[in-house]
C-alpha cells in the first residue's frame, strides 16, 4: 500500500495516531491528550484513533506537556473515503 492510498484510508479529523501512555499515566495520541475515562472505558493502547475536535486542556498538571486534550475521537475508519 503506498504512502498517499494509506492516507486517503484515513477518516477525516483532526489528528489520526496511536494511543499511548505516558510516565505518569496521561493517555495521549500525538500532541493531545485523551480524555482518561473515554480511554479506559473504550479504548486499549495501540488502538489506532481519530481526534475529531480538540479543547484547551482546562488542566494545570499537565498543560505545558498537553495543551490540547480531546474527548471527541473513535477508532480510525481504514475506508477508503469517496
Amino acid at each position: 500500500m503506498t504512502k498517499s492510498s494509506q492516507e486517503k484510508m484515513l477518516q477525516k479529523g483532526v489528528f489520526t495516531g496511536i494511543i499511548e501512555q505516558d510516565e505518569n499515566n496521561n493517555f495521549f495520541c500525538g500532541d493531545y491528550l485523551l480524555d482518561y475515562k473515554m480511554v479506559m472505558a473504550n479504548f486499549k493502547l495501540g488502538d489506532r484513533v481519530t481526534i475529531k475536535s480538540v479543547i484547551e486542556n482546562p488542566s494545570d498538571i499537565n498543560y505545558n506537556t498537553y495543551p490540547k486534550k480531546s474527548k471527541n475521537f473513535d477508532k480510525a475508519n481504514n475506508k477508503p473515503q469517496q
